[in-house]
């Protein structure tokens, strides 16, 4: 169990909505991780339980969206400084599929057993290329790629860095107030 404080912060696209805050975990911290692309984790903010699904950070770390019904519960704000403890889960949750993914596999002889034959890890990796597509086109071209390599039999999306840190695709929110 890591055991670190954090300050609370804003990001600049909610404003002045508290519907979310986040942290960025220390480098450190997120070393012990199992992994430098999404990670689910449990753990505390100031004694409150929770399990959350860390982001990428692209600096080889990663950040933590804390929302709403958590700061309530564990009675927290944006701006406050928190004590948090997380460790990695001892098995990573089966990811939710979007439903067009799930219809594209449905539709596409092959590729849905290709995809039930991968990994959680892998179909971790697979929804996170898909999700974080920019753009509708880019999202939809994704999905279609990605039935397509798994009807082919590939288990592992190509090209792809779950931690952004090569490619700089993922990044941690701006926190309002910092620029």
């Amino acid at each position: 169990m890591a055991r670190f404080k954090a300050k609370l912060l804003r990001p600049v696209e909610s404003g002045h909505d508290p519907a979310w805050v986040f942290v960025v975990l220390p480098k450190a911290v997120s070393e012990t991780l199992p992994r430098r692309g999404r990670t689910s984790v449990h753990g505390s903010i100031n004694g409150h339980a929770f399990q959350a699904t860390l982001e990428p950070d692209g600096q080889l770390s990663h950040w933590l969206r804390i929302d709403r019904d958590l700061q309530s519960a564990a009675g927290v704000k944006a701006g406050e400084t928190v004590s948090l403890e997380i460790a990695p889960v001892a098995q990573e949750p089966e990811p939710e599929v979007p439903p067009d993914l799930a219809e594209a596999l449905d539709s596409l002889s092959g590729a849905r057993s290709t995809w039930e034959a991968t990994t959680t890890l892998a179909r971790v990796d697979w929804i996170h290329w898909i999700t974080s597509a920019r753009q509708a086109k880019t999202r939809a071209k994704r999905v279609n790629d990605a039935c397509d390599m798994l009807k082919a039999g590939k288990k592992r999306v190509c090209c792809f860095d779950p931690s952004g840190y090569y490619s700089k695709a993922f990044s941690a929110p701006e926190a309002a107030g910092s620029t």
